[in-house]
């Protein structure tokens, strides 16, 4: 097939079935936020608690979208054009994101205790970080990073657009010229963001590690939903046309790294910890260890790294559209797993636990951001028609 002889527009059928899932992501989603919303009058802390870790999860696959979005820009691939489409319609739910932060700048007091003025003042360590942790500052750094995400977000699919219309090298420099800045702003808002909103819930502790961890929490995150949704669209036009095993495989194979970097940062911060051993430092694992954590420690040791990895190895099953799609699903859950574990044991005082609310404002957070999704999706040619490699990327698998 050629990109001249096909339309790469949503057909009917399916652009039908994503107004389905549409409806009913948003009805799910109103519906178990608000029950979410019902149990915080009675126990903010708590609310406030679960909504920051559901949330870091969703603008974390937002985020990883937009940096693999710039990555193919950069280095090109056939990988990249079937999944481009899909990381534009992710970035564009950044005002969403930006509106669903404002329970996070509402609950800062119920999650930071550096933002109370008496526990500043009777901290000599809190006291000594008032500069950087005080809210005007926590709250002016918060709008900076989302501006960068939002201007980048515009930039990238404005020119992509043009590209529809206006095939040829000028706007893919353009996009190009400013996918490496971008990649530049996404490192640091990311280590920063991870510093702010989760490494400060203890402002005792401190990792020059940390930020490097969300870094590929992001990219494994987005990269398992990418592949999740485009074996789902792959059952209609026009991707049941395009997708070969060979896209699956070059997708499987980028996931596969992530799940190694992901090992190696974790293990990386783990072993400097262990070897200085300082009484700074310690307590943050010994929490995450004791008390009924650690067998959630060594479950994401054994789910989210080892498992995957065997099973990542197999050519056959990064080929196999079902077998990639339940290794995907479940990295997903793994992750967040890991960011349940990076954030609840600083609120449970080194005990074990879950409340429901850890499970409907997920919910709640994951309908209506999917919904905000499956709208911008059908928006726009499933596929980049104007992609100077876009004929290399259907011949993928094929020849």
């Amino acid at each position: 097939m050629t990109a001249s002889t096909h339309s790469f527009t949503a057909p009917a059928d399916l652009e039908k079935g994503i107004k389905s899932w549409r409806t009913r992501a948003l009805a799910v989603g109103v519906v178990a936020l608000a029950a979410g919303a019902a149990g915080g009058l009675g126990n903010p802390d708590q609310f406030f608690r679960s909504y920051l870790w559901a949330y870091l999860f969703f603008v974390g696959v937002t985020i990883g979208c937009m940096a693999l979005l710039m990555l193919q820009y950069l280095t090109g691939g056939a990988w990249g054009v079937v999944i481009r489409r899909l990381c534009e319609a992710a970035t564009r739910t950044f005002p969403l994101l930006l509106v669903l932060f404002l329970p996070v700048v509402l609950g800062i007091s119920h999650l930071y205790s550096w933002s109370h003025p008496e526990v500043a003042a009777a901290d000599e360590a809190i006291r000594h970080k008032q500069a950087y942790l005080n809210v005007p500052f926590f709250l002016g750094r918060a709008a900076f990073y989302f501006l960068g995400w939002i201007v980048f977000a515009l930039l990238l699919n404005k020119w992509s657009l043009a590209q529809d219309t206006e095939p040829g090298s000028r706007q893919q420099l353009k996009l190009q010229l400013v996918s490496g800045p971008g990649l530049l702003f996404f490192g640091l808002s990311v280590t920063f963001m991870a510093i702010d909103w989760v490494m400060s819930i203890d402002p005792h502790w401190s990792s020059t590690m940390y930020g490097l961890l969300f870094i590929a929490g992001e990219g494994l995150s987005s990269m398992a939903f990418l592949i999740t949704t485009l074996v789902i669209l792959s059952r209609s036009r026009p991707f049941s046309e395009v997708i070969t095993r060979r896209h699956l495989h070059d997708l499987g194979k980028l996931m596969f790294a992530f799940v190694m970097v992901w090992a190696y940062f974790s293990f990386s911060q783990f072993l400097i910890i262990w070897a200085g051993n300082l009484p700074e430092e310690i307590p943050w694992y010994v929490r995450r260890l004791h008390g009924g954590w650690g067998w959630v420690g060594l479950a994401l040791a054994a789910f989210h790294f080892a498992v995957p990895f065997l099973l990542l190895l197999s050519r056959d099953i990064k080929r196999n559209y079902n077998l990639l799609t339940a290794v995907a699903v479940w990295l997903l859950v793994m992750r967040m797993v890991d960011l349940y574990w990076l954030v609840m044991p600083e609120f449970r005082k080194g005990e074990f636990g879950v409340s429901w609310m850890d499970f409907v404002i997920p919910i709640g957070l994951g309908g209506i951001w999917l919904a905000a999704f499956t709208w911008q999706l059908p928006k726009r040619p499933l596929l980049p028609p104007g992609e100077l490699h876009l004929e290399e990327a259907l011949a993928h698998g094929r020849d």
